[in-house]
């Protein structure tokens, strides 16, 4: 096979294989995430990462920000603020707020839930030290 990069061509990177469960891990008491690729993987065109609460778990509260946030929801039933309309998004849903819309997650719901979030652009993943932290000292209350 040819090579065809000249030398204005971008860098190749180097490809993500996780296994289930694998990735960067941020527990948070009854909230979980796993961030699967962020910055230099993606060339900060995405954020990826899984999102997982417990049953009754509130998610981080109503809040707003500039970059899309999209949601699609691998297990449970996850229950979405989108602008001032609460959602249920069982298990295959997908949800697509665009930046700058009021929003919040958390689950209502008997058994654990969970969502894949893509946030774009990328570059979400550094915040998650401080929101950990923040986590540590305001632990969710129930949904």
């Amino acid at each position: 096979m040819q090579d065809d990069r000249t030398p204005q061509s971008p860098v190749m990177r180097s490809p993500v294989i996780l296994e289930p469960g694998a990735g960067r891990s941020y527990p948070m008491g009854r909230i979980g995430a796993v961030f699967k690729a962020d910055g230099e993987e993606t060339r900060n065109s995405c954020c990826i990462s899984e999102w997982w609460l417990e049953p009754h778990t509130k998610g981080p509260g109503a809040h707003a920000h500039p970059e899309d946030d999209m949601f699609y929801v691998v297990a449970g039933t996850m229950s979405i603020l989108v602008g001032e309309r609460w959602i249920d998004a069982r298990k295959g849903a997908f949800v697509l707020i665009p930046g700058g819309t009021t929003h919040d997650f958390e689950n209502r719901g008997a058994e654990k839930a969970g969502v894949l979030n893509i946030w774009i652009p990328g570059g979400f993943e550094p915040n998650m030290p401080a929101i950990a932290d923040w986590f540590a000292k305001n632990p969710p209350g129930d949904a």
